[in-house]
């Protein structure tokens, strides 16, 4: 059977249907649906809305430490509140799965900044190519 799915509805479906057990995050639109739809399989899945995006990140890191498959979904501006334990996540590690998900806002209706990792992605590769070419 096929079925129609918003790209957060998609993501949610995706962590329930490869074992996330602790879903977590700050709620801010474009990011807000994923938990709100990983709600709907509260069965299998723990949801946790969180006061910042620092705590989100942390309380999943937490599940990583203790050996659970674990997603935290934020807008894309708020990875930089989750910096510190992102960057101390890098060399701890975990015994768990752990999936970030940072939901762009391209057009900026409802965030700070117009940027989106494919532009940010984008405009580094371009970067990185005019440097080859002017050492050519």
């Amino acid at each position: 059977m096929r079925v129609l799915l918003s790209g957060n509805e998609a993501v949610a479906r995706g962590c329930y249907e490869h074992g996330v057990k602790v879903a977590v995050a700050y709620p801010g639109t474009p990011s807000t649906e994923i938990l709100e739809n990983v709600v709907k399989y509260k069965d299998d899945v723990y949801c946790q809305w969180s006061p910042n995006e620092k705590v989100a990140f942390e309380v999943a890191m937490g599940a990583v430490f203790g050996g659970a498959r674990t997603m935290v979904a934020m807008k894309h501006v708020g990875l930089n509140v989750a910096a510190d334990p992102l960057m101390t996540s890098t060399s701890v590690g975990g015994d768990g799965g752990f999936v970030i998900v940072t939901a762009d806002d391209p057009g900026m209706h409802s965030s700070q900044t117009n940027r989106t990792t494919a532009t940010t992605r984008n405009s580094r590769r371009s970067r990185l190519s005019n440097r080859r070419t002017r050492r050519m």
